[in-house]
């Protein structure tokens, strides 16, 4: 049998990458048509979401956030403080921001948040209405101030500890040193004076 020249070689290699290419593009058509799905296609799926344990984490964080910002909120209509207002307005522009990232992340994974803060941020939030003057600014710095982001210097060290998403690990690492900023400076204006 005689060699083929080089040149028949490199146009039946192209010819069968060609085709490959064909079938790799005709599988949406089989798969409109009821027919098995890809393993390409799955992975990209399966990439888009999120395991039970981050998908938790994730919903914890947003509802984190938005406790944050709701408290700022309070702290700017109710304090007298100017150190207080202060924060508060840090609170409200710094969380508001990183709640838009933590969207942002479940889009991509396709993670409904809730759309309030938590039970426990809830209950914070209803016993910081009663108090008002310096009462109310101890409670805020004490409660949303040095509680909360204990809290979620916690969750968000767990995030990169647990976490099996490299998103949202990389998202948790991105926030944690903001976060930790804020739980020092909630801690020098704990003892708030009026």
């Amino acid at each position: 049998m005689p060699l083929k020249p080089p040149s028949t070689l490199r146009t039946s290699g192209l010819a069968l990458v060609a085709l490959a290419a064909l079938t790799l593009s005709a599988a949406p058509t089989v798969l409109a048509q009821g027919g098995a799905t890809p393993a390409p296609a799955a992975k990209a799926t399966d990439a888009s979401k999120l395991d039970r344990s981050d998908r938790k984490m994730l919903e914890e964080l947003a509802q984190g956030n938005i406790a944050e910002v709701e408290a700022g909120k309070m702290a700017l209509e109710k304090s007298q403080n100017a150190d207080v207002k202060k924060f508060a307005q840090q609170m409200v522009n710094d969380h508001g921001k990183a709640l838009g990232e933590v969207q942002a992340l479940a889009t991509a994974k396709n993670v409904t948040l809730p759309d309030g803060p938590g039970a426990m941020a809830k209950t914070k939030a209803t016993a910081l209405k009663a108090p008002s003057g310096n009462l109310f600014d101890k409670e805020y710095a004490k409660r949303a101030g040095v509680g909360d982001h204990e809290s979620t210097v916690k969750l968000l060290q767990k995030i990169q500890k647990d976490g099996k998403d490299s998103d949202l690990k990389a998202l948790a690492s991105k926030m944690l040193p903001t976060v930790e900023q804020h739980l020092d400076m909630a801690k020098r204006l704990a003892p708030v004076k009026s």
